[in-house]
């Protein structure tokens, strides 16, 4: 019997560093699910899928994904089924109850991995897929799972976010940010959003922005200004280095205040003085520690938020779109923070 890879011997497989052609992934346990025998219903068997759009997402990877051969039959992991009310303890008692017999044409799912999204084929995990729900496209999916459950996390599960409140949003135009925005307006707050760029901030207007402030001259003052020197209750910042202390300095009495990354890629020694004396907190949200801690709240959350945007409710803003083939320069678009929204690659 041959030897099981190993986890770095997986992870080779999706490294996006060998653009060498490389042959289809093998069938593995615990994979997407590919047809099964007459009569039976598995999850432990997976196929080869295309891969129509991929979101850059940083230290992770989102697909949307679709079947690459013609099949009869196929079997796939569903999210909560339109118009049922599930809690996270029943979705992960009922996970077998929820593997569900679909068509060919009906076998459309996102998956979220570490690596391996920047190829044509692509073998994933069951589990990290979600079914894709009518009417979701596959590059509009391919921007959900990851910016829009880490804003959701970072305002309502760790943030606690309540109407009438004032939420400032760091680096508003990236895709966290973007999501950020709309489902902060959504449970009814203010919302203050940041950026290098003025355009960039009046475009989002239309998404639920009420202030825009530019990072270019004071923005601490200028957001104590528009909250009437209060500050603000809640600030979410996936730029971290020196805007990190800045997020400090606007907090109100009792403010909170979410690091969610450094995408400044900057370093800053932080004056946590006023934390105490205005009875503040900072806190620290990580997408993926919370969903191999919790695994059945963050897969139903995602399910729920991909349904949000298929029917509407909260919306993608695709910037460029890149063939695959062009992966290093859709990278560097990315990273040069030019870009208002996400960047996709289009195998």
């Amino acid at each position: 019997m041959p030897a099981k890879p190993s986890r770095r011997d997986r992870r080779r497989r999706g490294t996006t560093a060998d653009r060498r052609p490389r042959p289809a992934p093998p069938i593995a346990p615990g994979r997407i699910v590919r047809p099964a025998p007459a009569g039976h219903v598995t999850a432990r068997q997976e196929d080869n899928i295309e891969t129509p759009a991929v979101a850059l997402e940083g230290e992770r990877e989102t697909a949307a994904v679709e079947p690459r051969a013609p099949r009869t039959r196929a079997d796939a992991i569903a999210g909560p089924r339109r118009g049922a009310t599930l809690s996270a303890r029943a979705l992960g008692a009922q996970r077998e109850e929820r593997i569900r017999r679909a068509t060919v044409k009906d076998l459309r799912v996102v998956a979220v991995a570490a690596s391996g999204s920047h190829a044509e084929l692509r073998s994933v995990p069951a589990r990290a897929t979600w079914v894709l729900p009518d009417g979701l496209g596959a590059e509009e999916a391919a921007c959900v799972p990851v910016p829009f459950a880490t804003a959701h996390d970072c305002l309502h599960e760790f943030g606690g976010v309540a109407p009438g409140e004032t939420v400032l949003i760091q680096g508003a135009t990236g895709g966290l940010g973007i999501a950020c925005v709309q489902l902060a307006k959504a449970a009814g707050a203010t919302v203050i959003g940041t950026s290098s760029s003025e355009e960039k901030l009046d475009r989002l207007q239309e998404y639920g922005l009420d202030h825009g402030v530019t990072t270019g001259g004071d923005p601490v003052s200028a957001v104590r200004e528009l909250t009437n020197g209060r500050g603000v209750d809640l600030v979410v910042d996936p730029v971290g280095g020196e805007t990190l202390q800045q997020s400090l300095q606007v907090l109100a009495y009792r403010g909170r205040a979410l690091t969610v990354g450094n995408a400044s890629r900057g370093e800053a020694t932080l004056d946590i003085s006023a934390l105490m004396s205005g009875n503040r907190t900072l806190r620290g949200v990580y997408l993926a520690a919370e969903q191999g801690a919790n695994f059945a709240r963050v897969e139903a959350l995602i399910a729920g938020l991909l349904e949000r945007v298929a029917r509407g409710e909260l919306r993608v803003l695709v910037d460029r779109r890149f063939p695959l083939s062009e992966a290093q320069a859709a990278h560097a678009y990315a990273e040069s923070r030019r870009a208002l929204g996400r960047v996709l690659l289009i195998p």
